[in-house]
């Protein structure tokens, strides 16, 4: 078994893989909300473009069965090259393995359709590649919740580590402080979070409170 990863993910060493979200390939998911998979895979890739992460974006089949990648993928980078492949296993292509091994970083993270084939089989290949690899679960979906958790428990057993969007966006932050992206990351936080989003609106809109930054003054009384 690999070693386990011990250091946390910074942006300056991260890349990402977005396998496959494209209409056809969502429709076989069944282990989780799909509009929720979407909503989870867009807020990542806003933190990746807001801290600079190198991103691949890869389809299979996108003209003849699986359709095109979803559209707010393709808006939050208009300008990239999107790989179309033939095969199941994105690290079998050598364009998409080239385009990773471009950015010279070794901290790979990976959400894709499906877990236990998009996601499994490339996050493995990469392991053995000497890439640490990390598994996006919840921008990730299979086709049924047994797929996903053995498919999950394949990569973990394996030494892939097992991280959601938030968890990764929080922690390329991890400082308030760091001033160039935090208005960015709150801004996605309140689109993409559900209900904790709304929370931060509702700090925001009803005492101008926000995290990582001061709390107002109190009134004076007279």
């Amino acid at each position: 078994m690999k070693t386990p990863v011990r250091s946390l993910l910074v942006p300056q060493e991260s890349v990402l893989l977005l396998i496959d979200h494209q209409p056809q390939m969502l429709f076989g998911v069944q282990s989780m909300d799909r509009q929720l998979i979407v909503n989870n895979v867009i807020g990542l890739a806003k933190a990746a473009r807001a801290f600079k992460v190198p991103t691949v974006l890869t389809t299979v089949a996108a003209r003849t069965f699986s359709g095109p990648i979803f559209q707010e993928l393709r808006d939050v980078f208009p300008d990239a090259d999107i790989v179309d492949r033939t095969t199941m296993n994105t690290w079998e292509d050598k364009r998409c393995v080239t385009a990773v091994q471009k950015t010279g970083r070794k901290k790979l993270v990976i959400a894709a359709l499906w877990t236990e084939v998009c996601l499994c089989f490339p996050a493995l290949d990469a392991l053995r590649d000497g890439y640490d690899v990390h598994a996006v679960e919840d921008a990730s979906g299979g086709v049924s919740e047994a797929a996903h958790r053995m498919a999950m428990l394949r990569m973990v057993q394996a030494g892939v580590v097992p991280v959601t969007w938030q968890q990764v966006m929080y922690e390329w932050q991890r400082d308030w402080a760091r001033t160039d992206t935090a208005d960015e990351v709150r801004a996605i936080a309140r689109e993409h979070t559900g209900a904790f989003g709304y929370g931060i609106r509702y700090a925001r809109d009803m005492w101008g409170g926000e995290e990582g930054k001061p709390r107002p003054a109190a009134p004076m009384r007279h």
